[in-house]
C-alpha cells in the first residue's frame, strides 16, 4: 500500500457541527467498505475550507474511486514517498 495526502476543497468544513462531521465520516466509511482492502483512511486534518486526508491505497486510482463513491472532492492527491520527524536528526 502507498501513502497519500488528499487535499479536499470543501467550503465551510471547519465550521461544521460535530453531528455533520460524524455524518461525513460515516459516508466515507461506507465508501471504504464498498472498496474493500484497496483503500484505508488513516486520518484527516480539518481547516477552515479544506481537509487534508491521509490514506493508504493500492494506487492513486483507488483514492479517486473513493472520492467518486463518497462524493467528497479529491482536488489534489500527492503520494508520500517518505516521512521525517524530529527523530530523523538523530
Amino acid at each position: 500500500m502507498k501513502r497519500y495526502v488528499i487535499e479536499r476543497d470543501i467550503a465551510g468544513v471547519g465550521k461544521l457541527p460535530p453531528q455533520e462531521m460524524g455524518q461525513a465520516a460515516a459516508k466515507s466509511n461506507d465508501a471504504l467498505a464498498e472498496l474493500g482492502a484497496k483503500v484505508q483512511w488513516v486520518q484527516s486534518f480539518v481547516a477552515e475550507n479544506k481537509t487534508f486526508c491521509v490514506y493508504l491505497a493500492e494506487n492513486e486510482a483507488a483514492v479517486h474511486e473513493h472520492a467518486r463513491i463518497s462524493g467528497f472532492p479529491a482536488n489534489k492527491v500527492t503520494e508520500i514517498t517518505g516521512i521525517i520527524d524530529p527523530m530523523t536528526a538523530r
